[in-house]
């Protein structure tokens, strides 16, 4: 079962969303190379749009949905897909609505706000999505963070990307929020070359992919306690769940501290600033060295980099 998302569905996201979004850099790293005995490529998918890959989904369900200019879209996010849904709907004349959760950083409020959306501020992500369901039923059209077949098959163009400019990768780490960036590039990856290999990355305190997968069915966390705020979906949901399930090799989950180590070597050697919900790839990638080869062509999807340089200083305090 496909749970309604194939190749044909991301091939035709990236016809739909062509112009609108960037073909972001691949890059080998040599001192990653080095450091992890085998080869190592940073997909830069934090210089996309808005910073983040959301915008590929984002424009993906709001195009193939045919909504017409001067319509109402709502979304729920802590962050990223914020902006992307602000953006999408500012490019194409319609007016998005954002439930945000009080706790989301300023840097993201503040940016969502400048690409013109409404931001409403409720207590926990819980209660955002309960939000955007009752605008959904009074007539808008929601724009789900991860569970909906176009969201999903709009990012799983970065691996369509990713492959055509390394076409011979064996070995992709994503990190995982919700499932659908994961879900997405994991279809997109298999059916071009089935025997590569995706590896799922979450922090502790946003992991509710990987006790999903302990527990066979999606897990409600009582809280999300990470910094990697970007990854904290409450749970995942049956149909991200079983594309995981299907197509990923595992989910290693990390400690905020290896993923702010991470953050601050890519900063100093790789001289680019991501998330912690990003940087905690290169954090997964030291546990599985062990399933790499010299040989390996890996690639660390860097997913965004919309961090505020006060975070980055709390988090090196704190660590």
């Amino acid at each position: 079962m496909n749970y309604g998302v194939t190749i044909d569905d991301v091939r035709g996201a990236r016809t739909r969303i062509a112009g609108r979004v960037r073909h972001t850099p691949l890059v080998v790293s040599e001192t990653l190379s080095r450091r992890l005995g085998t080869n190592v490529h940073l997909k830069l998918e934090l210089f996309q749009k808005t910073g983040s890959f959301k915008p590929r989904g984002a424009f993906n369900k709001i195009l193939a949905a045919g909504i017409p200019a001067d319509s109402r879209v709502v979304a729920v996010s802590g962050g990223n897909h914020a902006q992307a849904v602000a953006y999408a709907c500012r490019e194409l004349g319609i007016h998005a609505t954002i439930f945000m959760p009080q706790t989301t950083p300023l840097n993201y409020l503040n940016a969502t706000r400048e690409y013109g959306a409404q931001v409403e501020l409720v207590s926990t992500i819980a209660e955002a999505f309960e939000a955007m369901a009752q605008q959904e039923r009074d007539g808008a059209t929601a724009v789900h963070p991860f569970d909906d077949p176009l969201v999903i098959a709009g990012q799983g163009t970065v691996a369509l990307e990713i492959l055509e400019d390394l076409p011979n990768a064996t070995d992709l780490v994503v990190s995982i929020g919700g499932g659908g960036f994961i879900a997405g590039i994991a279809v997109a990856a298999k059916a071009v070359n089935p025997a590569i290999r995706i590896w799922g990355v979450e922090t502790v305190g946003a992991d509710a992919m990987a006790q999903a997968v302990a527990a066979g069915k999606p897990v409600r966390l009582p809280a999300i306690t990470s910094i990697a705020k970007t990854l904290g979906a409450p749970s995942v949901t049956e149909r991200t769940l079983a594309l995981v399930q299907q197509n990923v090799e595992s989910v290693t989950v990390v400690p905020d501290a290896e993923a702010v180590s991470a953050l601050e070597f890519l900063l100093e050697r790789a001289k680019v600033l991501t998330e912690p919900a990003a940087a905690c790839t290169l954090a997964a990638a030291e546990r599985l060295r062990q399933n790499f080869s010299k040989d390996s062509q890996v690639v660390l999807v860097l997913c965004g980099g919309n961090v505020a340089l006060a975070d980055v200083c709390s988090y090196t305090r704190n660590s």
